[in-house]
C-alpha cells in the first residue's frame, strides 16, 4: 500500500502514522510501546538540534587547530548543509526550515546586541560573521525553535484552561525586553519566571 505524503510532511509524518495506528496489546507491551514510541518521537523532534549539538561538542573536542577553514566558518557551513540534507531527503518540511530561519535570525540579532554589550565573546576567528557574531551563533537559536515546531505538531498539544493568548503575547513581550532592556534597567527576569 502507498502512502501518499504531501509536500507539507515529512517522512517522518508516514512512519509516525503507521507507528501511532499499531496496537502492541495491553500491560507491559503497551507501556515499553509508547514509552519508545515517545522516545523515538523525542529524537525525531531534537533530530536539527542533536546534529548541531555534535558538530560543537566534536570539533570542540576535535577540529585541528592548523585547518585551513576557521571552526566557526566549518560550523555555519556545515549548519547549512544539514538543513539542505534534511529537505533533499525530506526528513524535513519547508515550513520546518523557515521556522529555522526565522530563528535564526532571531537568534543573530540577539546575539548582535548581547555581544555588543559585552555579555559574552565568540574567540575564535571567523570570515562568516556578522560583526563579532559567528553566523553559526544563530543556528543554536534555530535549533531550538527547531524542536519547538516540531514538538508541538509531533505530540499535537492541546491545553485546558489555558490564560487568555494576550496573557502569553504580554509575557513573551515582557521577557523579550527584559532581554534587551536589563542592561540600562532594572532586571526583572526572576518576576518574569514567576509570571
Amino acid at each position: 500500500m502507498m502512502i501518499d505524503r504531501p509536500l507539507s510532511h515529512s517522512r517522518f509524518h508516514a512512519l509516525r502514522q503507521r507507528l501511532e495506528a499499531y496496537d502492541p496489546g495491553t500491560g507491559w507491551r503497551l507501556w515499553l510501546y509508547e514509552f519508545l514510541l515517545f522516545g523515538f518521537k523525542q529524537a525525531w523532534a531534537c533530530l536539527f538540534g542533536g546534529l548541531l549539538l555534535a558538530l560543537l561538542l566534536g570539533t570542540h573536542l576535535l577540529y585541528p587547530e592548523d585547518a585551513p577553514l576557521h571552526r566557526y566558518d566549518f560550523l555555519t557551513i556545515a549548519a547549512v548543509c544539514i538543513q539542505l540534507a534534511l529537505l533533499v531527503l525530506r526528513l524535513e518540511t519547508l515550513r520546518e526550515a523557515s521556522v529555522i530561519l526565522i530563528f535564526h535570525i532571531v537568534g543573530t540579532v540577539m546575539e548582535l546586541f548581547k555581544t555588543g554589550a559585552g555579555s559574552w565573546a565568540y574567540p575564535e576567528a571567523s570570515l562568516l560573521h556578522i560583526g563579532a557574531v559567528p553566523l553559526f551563533s544563530g543556528f543554536m537559536y534555530a535549533a531550538v525553535g527547531s524542536y519547538i515546531a516540531r514538538v508541538w505538531r509531533i505530540f499535537d498539544f492541546r491545553f485546558s484552561y489555558y490564560p487568555p493568548a494576550w496573557q502569553t503575547w504580554l509575557l513573551a513581550a515582557a521577557i523579550y525586553v527584559n532581554f534587551f532592556a536589563h542592561h540600562y534597567t532594572l532586571d526583572i527576569r526572576y518576576a518574569l519566571f514567576l509570571g
